[in-house]
């Protein structure tokens, strides 16, 4: 659906993009992670037409307007009310106003209530709410999401993810994070940016499994920090350490070493194991040893 190709862009002598290769395939949900300040609004801008890149090349397999943009930070008209804003958002695509499917939006956005309200009494989460409203009320093709649930308290970060992932098959939505909980819990697809340039492209399974260190998780009936100790000598043994409860953490440098050579070291250090699993990987995890 969306295809960069050295795309670049700068201000001054700084590149906020960095020559991204963007991927982004149809149907899917993409999720663009990295800190503030690695280019993810930059390159949503060039996206969405509101920006113009330096270099590169962009191609979106998308008819005019059957997509939709919306801001980090949406601003609307403070006079006009909830259900106003969306009408409106509603009109620019499609000449006759559906009030049926006005009213569907505001509901899933948790807006229902407040619609009659004018929006310049809303909150800061309120906005973001109305703003994601106006942005899928008219269906659209291609979605493109900047921070959607930065502002929210937990109750609407939940609605909203939940909102996400039932557009699964529907749309082909592209968001950006820099919570990668969120990223991780609604993204088949995921892209790590930082300083500008595109680290990891791919399956979020392929990220998880396939660029963090192997840790497994050993709790032993005693003498944990003996076992430790022995473990941390061994040569593919990147660290062990001991922790309460008789947890010793084991991180490996490969994967193919940990099966190998583990439990045989477990049994030369007469380790009394309870239990040993390998450690579930968390997007969080394999973001920090893929940008260290």
């Amino acid at each position: 659906m969306i295809r960069t190709r050295n795309l670049v862009k700068r201000y001054g002598a700084h590149a906020a993009l960095d020559g991204v290769d963007l991927d982004v395939p149809a149907g899917s949900i993409y999720g663009l992670a990295g800190p503030n300040g690695a280019g993810k609004t930059t390159l949503l801008g060039i996206l969405s037409g509101l920006r113009i890149a330096t270099e590169g090349e962009v191609s979106i397999d998308a008819e005019p307007g059957t997509f939709a943009v919306l801001p980090d930070t949406p601003q609307f008209d403070p006079w006009l009310t909830g259900r106003e804003v969306v009408a409106l958002a509603h009109t620019l695509t499609s000449p006759a106003v559906d009030d049926a499917r006005i009213d569907e939006v505001l509901a899933d956005t948790g807006l229902a209530d407040d619609a009659g309200r004018r929006c310049g009494g809303y909150s800061r989460g309120m906005l973001q709410r109305l703003g994601i409203a106006s942005t899928l009320v008219s269906r659209p093709s291609l979605i493109l999401l900047d921070e959607p649930a930065s502002a929210l308290d937990p109750q609407g970060r939940r609605e909203v993810l939940d909102l996400i992932s039932r557009l699964r098959g529907q749309a082909t939505v592209l968001f950006s994070s820099h919570i990668l909980g969120d990223v991780q819990e609604v993204c088949d697809t995921v892209g790590v940016l930082q300083h500008g340039r595109l680290l990891f492209q791919g399956p979020l399974s392929e990220l998880l499994v396939g660029r963090a260190v192997p840790r497994y998780a050993v709790r032993l009936r005693d003498g944990a920090d003996a076992v430790a100790a022995a473990l941390a000598r061994e040569p593919w043994v990147v660290s062990a350490v001991a922790g309460e409860g008789g947890e010793v953490m084991v991180e490996a440098a490969s994967l193919a070493d940990a099966e190998d050579r583990l439990v045989s070291a477990l049994a030369s250090a007469g380790a009394s194991v309870v239990s040993l699993g390998p450690e579930a990987v968390s997007l969080e995890r394999a973001f920090l040893e893929l940008t260290s």
